[in-house]
């Protein structure tokens, strides 16, 4: 700590430990990337929905414009309409033009400094004004971008910011985009010395359980008139905040000039990073100049090392993992695309919860937020770049900008996410239109190069999915260091036969073939692991997992139209976070927590029958309420780690089946349905070790209010997701429930978002009522930025009112 004086050492100690032992604290989320030196710039932003070209001047007087804080996504505040251009690729919901500004001071020091606007991330098509000078258009929606400002600010003076965004050329996305800036915003700035904008790359090449060495490249830019002689010293703190290492170098930069300078730092007994034990270490790069802090930049990240080989597929710090993976999209259902830090782990929790180890970022990078959730909670991630290249799937998607904006887009991914210990793979595409023609081996080759200019520590793999003979895809595939193949896993046997050096993902699977994918794993050394498509529910792609009646419209979603649905319904979670019997299913074929689980196939009412698409299963529910179909057959099925299993109902033995591999570790049993209680029982050397239940509920009687978290910051940001269940008068919950539910807010939140998975229900997302489904809803408030209680009343005819509440602290 040369060059700080005692009471600095103190306060620095104090934000070491509290960066590092609080690691979901407000602060700490964002010091992955480098930028410590950044100010959150998301507050008392102004909001026009439409086109607004005057906006742009600071004289623009922007009065009658709503006030809102960012991260904003306009779409899922609107209406839901068969007629909206996003069609139902888009979930039907409406896109258009908006416009953004804010009004800032800048004070008088800030004129030595060099000051940047950072954005996260905007969709689309986005054009940034400083004080009426465009500083320029970014279209692609999913990218992180800046803009210096230093030349065109107004010093001890007002200043405005004004952002267009033009998600008005449709259709775009063959998914849910959102629309707006719906990613955190950042005032950048540093002094003329400094390092670069990600410009601290951390790699551990090294790794034992005795030792590990840790190389920290730093690129040290002198944006003066003169040459400049500097010290650059980095720290390793653990994440009990002591220091684990430590180097130092004096370096010369001539004028306008950068260099990067390499440190390798030796840590004794390191603490490993793996998905179990997600043990992160902070290295602290500080540039020094006549002992003055010029730089301070402080990066969260992982020791581990990733190996991977057909004889032992991949390894993760020299042990065999394999990958449990879904495929996730970027909205956070009722919140739309905004990306709220506690929506995005909430989303990683729930991926663990539902037994997942990896995620697949499909099909573009994430907000920075997942990604610093996926280090601190434990998920292997493959980040993936681009849906398209130069041939388009839709007319206006990213194949517009592909030639001009591939290499800024993919430098900007990698550099921004390289220190990041969850990311294992690198994905540069998916599902390539062209992928048949010589041209996409040659695009394939260029991105892959570009990479490894960068990082030359993962894999590159892309999605691949069959036209007509898999093996004409060889030149393509072979590019890659691993094969992505989509929906195509059953030739891998073959495929190693043809191609022995193979390694090989599934980079997308059905729900349904999760046995047979499962096996294929285990079996093939050279089969790394399985993707899901999807881990969880999405808003767009409308219907392709829904399930319908005979006579009804067949097909998925580019076949017909399939308003009123909104979201594809093919996730083993479901939008409000329930874990449908698909994921309990899934967990168990690759986890040891979980060894028995019951649940119901929903039965047709005759003479109809149920028909699924090629992304669904069969709806299969945990409910024991079948009114109407009294005495006839109904299917229960049981998913077991054990031998057998037996089911009982009202405690008469139903039947006894074997549950074993041979099974698929499931039994089915056909039950004339009456009202009672159905058990299922696990047995183990002839003794029944555990047991599951489904009971009838009665009629509603109750609300149940629960939330995720009791206490939130009150920053204006932080997250509370309530559930409210209806249930019988015995606290069961009435999984046919469907009654009208009215939201009262009080006190220092507001209500963001609600819902209740049903992907039918055209009810605004944005409201303050939602009917039930299957006896659930949820509800999301936000804190506003003053400390206190926040009540959420529930109100429904013909049941008594619950309320619950969150406080909101400041911390």
């Amino acid at each position: 700590m040369n060059g700080l004086n005692s009471h600095k050492k103190q306060c620095f100690t104090k934000q070491i430990v509290l960066a590092f032992m609080l690691f979901t604290s407000y602060f700490s989320v964002y010091a992955q990337n480098g930028m410590e030196r950044k100010q959150l710039f998301d507050y008392d932003w102004k909001f026009f929905l439409g086109d607004a070209s005057e906006a742009k001047a600071n004289e623009f007087n922007d009065e009658s414009w709503r006030k809102l804080d960012l991260p904003h996504d306009w779409s899922i505040e609107g209406n839901i309409h068969p007629k909206n251009a996003t069609g139902g690729g888009g979930g039907y919901f409406p896109a258009g033009i908006g416009w953004y500004r804010k009004t800032f001071q800048v004070p008088n020091e800030w004129k030595a400094k060099k000051t940047a606007i950072y954005f996260e991330g905007v969709y689309m098509n986005s054009e940034v004004f400083i004080n009426g000078k465009s500083l320029g258009v970014y279209p692609y929606g999913y990218s992180t971008f800046s803009y210096d400002l230093t030349p065109y600010l107004n010093f001890g003076k007002e200043n405005v910011i004004a952002v267009k965004v033009d998600n008005s050329q449709q259709m775009n996305s063959r998914w849910y985009s959102g629309s707006g800036i719906y990613r955190h915003v950042w005032m950048n700035t540093t002094n003329a010395v400094h390092t670069a904008q990600w410009g601290v790359a951390i790699t551990t090449p090294e790794v034992s359980a005795k030792k590990a060495s840790v190389q920290v490249k730093t690129m040290v830019k002198n944006e003066t008139l003169s040459a400049q002689t500097m010290v650059v010293k980095t720290i390793i703190w653990n994440k009990n905040a002591k220091n684990s290492g430590n180097a130092q170098v004096e370096i010369s930069l001539p004028a306008n000039s950068e260099k990067e300078i390499t440190q390798t730092i030796t840590v004794s007994n390191p603490l490993l990073w793996t998905p179990e034990t997600p043990n992160l270490y902070q290295a602290q790069v500080q540039v020094l100049q006549s002992k003055n802090v010029l730089d301070d930049t402080k990066i969260n990240f992982g020791i581990r090392s990733i190996k991977y080989t057909v004889e032992n597929g991949f390894q993760l710090n020299g042990k065999t993992v394999k990958i449990n993976g879904g495929c996730v999209h970027h909205e956070n259902g009722c919140v739309g695309s905004a990306a709220f830090d506690r929506a995005e782990e909430r989303k990683i929790e729930l991926l663990k919860a539902g037994g997942f180890n990896a995620v697949r970022t499909s099909h573009n990078p994430p907000s920075e937020a997942f990604l610093n959730a996926c280090d601190r909670l434990g998920l292997l991630v493959m980040d993936e770049s681009f849906d398209c290249w130069k041939q388009g799937k839709n007319s206006n998607d990213y194949s517009k900008y592909f030639e001009k904006w591939w290499q800024k887009d993919l430098q900007t991914m990698i550099l921004r996410d390289r220190n990041h210990p969850s990311i294992v793979m690198w994905s540069i595409g998916n599902e390539i239109g062209e992928r048949g023609k010589p041209e996409a081996v040659e695009t394939a080759k260029m991105l892959l190069q570009e990479i490894k200019k960068i990082d030359t520590t993962r894999p590159v793999t892309s999605a691949v999915v069959n036209l007509d003979k898999w093996e004409n895809l060889d030149p393509l595939i072979n590019v890659h260091d691993v094969a992505g193949y989509n929906y195509h896993l059953n030739t891998a046997a073959d495929d190693h036969k043809r191609v022995s050096n193979r390694i090989i993902v599934q980079t997308e699977s059905y729900p349904k073939d999760a046995f047979e994918n499962w096996k294929l794993v285990q079996d093939n050394k050279y089969v790394i692991g399985d993707f899901v498509w999807t881990a969880i529910d999405y808003l767009g792609e409308a219907g392709i997992g829904r399930t319908f009646y005979s006579g009804e419209t067949p097909g998925e979603n580019w076949d017909n139209d399939m308003f009123p649905y909104h979201g594809a319904y093919c996730g083993d979670i479901d939008l409000i976070g329930w874990r449908k019997p698909i994921s309990h299913y899934r967990s168990m074929l690759y986890n040891t927590n979980e060894k028995l689980y019951i649940a119901v196939r929903e039965p047709a009412p005759e003479p109809l029958e149920i028909k699924t698409t090629m992304w669904s299963v069969w709806p299969t529910w945990e409910s024991w309420n079948w009114p109407g179909f009294e005495g006839k057959n109904i299917v229960v099925e049981v998913y077991s780690k054990y031998p057998k299993v037996r089911l009982y109902l009202d405690n008469k033995l139903i039947g006894e089946q074997a549950t074993t591999q041979d099974q698929k570790f499931k039994a089915t049993f056909t039950v004339p349905y009456v009202a009672g209680i159905l058990k299922a029982v696990g047995v183990e050397n002839d003794k029944e070790v555990e047991s599951k239940i489904l009971k009838t509920a009665g009629d509603a009687a109750k609300l149940k209010l629960t939330t995720d978290r009791k206490e939130i910051h009150a920053n204006g940001q932080d997250l509370s997701y309530i559930t409210i269940e209806i249930t019988d008068k015995d606290g069961i919950i009435q999984p046919n429930a469907a009654n009208r539910l009215n939201f009262k807010i009080e006190g220092e939140g507001v209500i963001v978002g609600m819902d209740n998975a049903n992907l039918k229900d055209l009810d605004q997302y944005v409201s303050n009522t939602r009917k039930a489904w299957k006896g659930r809803a949820l509800v999301v408030i936000k804190s506003t930025r003053d400390a206190g209680e926040i009540k959420l009343s529930v109100t429904s005819d013909g049941l008594e009112g619950k309320s619950i509440v969150v406080k909101s602290l400041q911390k």
